[in-house]
């Protein structure tokens, strides 16, 4: 319950040190290395509970402005907007984690990069479908003042400049980290 608790500690922070970091207009989720490492350790159930406390701070940065799009967002439809929150954040830390059970049982190491793969593609996965399909016409004014189509802003634009520094950070830090914690128990 210790280790649990201290596991949403770091994510909190994390969620909100990250709301700094950015490229372009988008903030890059470092939390979801913490919610990897402890699907991995705790199991999907604790990964699901990760991503759930992440989700409920981008809903808190979304309200409050730090997040201008999530804000954009919020304003448009905040029910979608608060579902979409969490429903990213619990499945990518519960995918994360049963990957991570699965694969475990054979090759570890195999299994944290799969794992760390995972959680930031399903994370932005599920966010690049809502706003193909919930908010489209939010991307739609996003990707004309861009003076790009609709599909090549969502795919290159917000899935370059987001998703692909996330994976690397988690493909980078999940391994050490968890190599870490094995050698520590």
């Amino acid at each position: 319950m210790v280790g649990v608790a201290l596991f949403i500690a770091i994510v909190v922070v994390f969620q909100i040190l990250g709301s700094f970091i950015r490229f372009g207009p988008f903030s890059v989720s470092l939390v979801l290395v913490p919610i990897v490492v402890g699907a991995a350790i705790y199991g999907p159930g604790t990964g699901a509970l990760l991503g759930g406390a992440f989700g409920v701070v981008v809903i808190i940065n979304c309200i409050n402005g730090v997040d201008a799009g999530g804000n954009i967002l919020w304003t448009a439809n905040p029910f979608a907007t608060a579902a979409l929150c969490l429903l990213k954040g619990i499945l990518a830390g519960y995918s994360s984690g049963y990957v991570y059970k699965k694969i475990a049982v054979k090759k570890k190491y195999t299994a944290v990069f799969v794992s760390a793969v995972v959680c930031p593609t399903m994370n932005t996965g599920i966010f690049l479908t809502a706003l193909l399909f919930i908010f489209r016409g939010i991307l739609a004014d996003w990707a004309s003042a861009a003076g790009a189509d609709v599909l090549y802003y969502l795919f290159v634009i917000i899935a370059g400049m987001n998703y692909l520094p996330e994976l690397c950070v988690n493909i980078i830090l999940c391994p050490a980290i968890l190599r870490v914690i094995n050698a520590v128990k």
